[in-house]
């Protein structure tokens, strides 16, 4: 057996695992630059710091702050299972309660943010947000 036909084997199979790894590596590479552009034209309704409820602004203060937070469950992964936000990879979205007078459970009202800070508001348990704005 010569061995020209074993390195032209070896040389289509480099190529086509080279092809397959740029294919996956490119997009990874440009999905921050993709989920910061997808960010800013969400499509979602904005809403103003100012008109955040004052427990929503409470809230915002301490995730900035990095806690301490009222609830144990704050700060934890949120999936985006419903897809309202934008899409990003799990682990980059976190829930925040925000809470609400006259009940003793953490309620509907949530702050949801990504990194940097990149937060929405739901008063409705994740079925609309509001992308806060300063």
């Amino acid at each position: 057996m010569s061995i020209t036909p074993m390195l032209n084997r070896m040389g289509r199979s480099l190529l086509i695992y080279r092809a397959v790894l740029v294919a996956i590596c490119l997009p990874l590479a440009i999905l921050p630059v993709a989920g910061a552009q997808a960010a800013q034209q969400t499509g979602l309704p904005v809403i103003l710091v100012a008109e955040l409820p004052a427990e929503a602004r409470d809230t915002l203060r301490a995730i900035r702050q990095g806690g301490p937070f009222a609830y144990e469950r704050d700060g934890v992964v949120f999936n985006n299972y419903e897809k309202v936000l934008p899409r990003h990879p799990r682990g980059y979205y976190r829930e925040y309660t925000v809470r609400t007078p006259g009940i003793d459970h953490r309620g509907a009202r949530r702050i949801v943010c990504g990194q940097p800070v990149d937060c929405y508001y739901t008063a409705d348990h994740y079925r609309s947000f509001k992308r806060i704005r300063e």
